[in-house]
């Protein structure tokens, strides 16, 4: 085992015996192993992580959030006789009483209880699965509707403020750093005949509309542990961006990255479509879940998530591919570009099918 992790893991309160740590998972923010301790009694596993103080600046607003969120949801899973190890996250202290040890490098190490018996899965294959992804994520915010979120760090500034990132956009276009612009005309103008969109569930939030909640803001299905036994979704993990927020926000996350019919970078745009089974899928699972802790506008206001969520993450391609893709890993030309123009192609999707959204809501609802 590497000396420096030795050095780290002998700071945490963990059992006695022979440990092994490997590269586990395939995140792409924090560095993750899985930490083996074997004692006379058998063995335990742990989830050690590297934070990324790139992507969070302030690593330990980071862990005071997880903290406060996981207490909280302990105390909820507890009155329902659930098992607080398994339904939602556990950080190891470190011997000093902290929830994080400060290596000599100045990174900032966690420790996770490794859930046993689950398993995570990259994209829904079926509505099934994706109405489990909704039931998990509808139970978290659930969950955490009595959570004050003024008590959370932001712990990335206007993550997602759709009217922030089209002003960034705006920006790159002013800089047009890269030499891209006059290519990019088509995509530009789509962005720019949607700026009012931008600012409407903003609005509704300074309108008293709807309230500002604990939201996940990276809800995919890999963020959810299913049960090995039962497939049921048992925990919600990757809680780094677990911060003040508004519903539609996550569940738009889920609804762009898991009901589109075809790859986040597909060049041939006849494939990119929503899929409206799987978009009810998913929304029957969320309000199952959610439905009686949110208000009616709220409720109706979910499809607009999705469509601000599309089009903020195509806002987003498409300024780093003007600022000559600084951001977003590329591997071939005009990769950004391929990955704007899929997320608009979806926009559209949703717009040709708008009052069936609203429809699929409304009977949920």
């Amino acid at each position: 085992m590497d000396q420096k992790i030795k050095k780290i893991l002998a700071q945490f309160e963990l059992p006695q015996g022979e440990m092994e740590a490997l590269p586990y998972g395939n995140g792409h923010i924090n560095d993750t192993l899985c930490v083996t301790v074997y004692t006379e009694k058998g063995y335990k596993r742990f989830i050690m992580q590297r934070v990324n103080n790139y992507v969070f600046p302030q690593p330990i607003e980071v862990i005071e959030n997880i903290e406060k969120v996981t207490a909280y949801l302990r105390g909820i899973i507890r009155e329902n006789g659930g098992d607080i190890e398994r339904e939602t996250l556990t950080l190891v202290p470190a011997k000093d009483g902290k929830n994080y040890v400060i290596a000599e490098d100045g990174q900032l190490w966690r420790i996770y209880l490794f859930v046993e018996g689950t398993r995570s899965v990259d994209l829904p294959d079926t509505e099934a699965l994706f109405e489990l992804s909704g039931r998990a994520f509808g139970k978290f915010q659930r969950q955490l509707g009595g959570f004050d979120a003024a008590q959370l760090h932001e712990t990335i500034v206007d993550f997602h403020n759709t009217p922030a990132r089209y002003q960034r956009l705006m920006d790159a276009v002013a800089r047009n750093e890269a030499g891209r612009l006059d290519s990019v005309q088509e995509e530009l103008a789509f962005c720019m005949a949607h700026e009012a969109d931008t600012h409407v569930l903003l609005d509704a939030l300074k309108d008293g509309e709807i309230p500002l909640r604990v939201t996940h803001n990276d809800t995919k299905l890999n963020n959810v542990l299913l049960d090995m036994q039962s497939g049921e979704g048992v925990c919600v993990i990757d809680l780094d961006t677990v911060m003040p927020g508004l519903v539609a926000y996550d569940f738009g996350d889920s609804i762009r990255s898991g009901a589109s019919t075809a790859a986040e970078d597909e060049r041939d745009l006849e494939k990119v479509q929503l899929s409206l089974p799987m978009f009810e899928a998913f929304a029957r699972g969320f309000l199952a879940e959610a439905g009686a802790a949110l208000n009616a506008r709220e409720k109706e206001l979910l499809p607009m998530g999705a469509k601000m969520m599309t089009l903020e993450c195509g806002m987003r391609f498409l300024a780093d591919h003007l600022n000559g893709d600084k951001y977003f890993r590329v591997h071939r030309e005009n990769h950004n570009l391929d990955r704007a123009r899929t997320q608009f192609t979806l926009v559209r999707h949703m717009e040709e099918h708008w009052d069936e959204l609203m429809g699929i809501i409304h009977k949920i609802s």
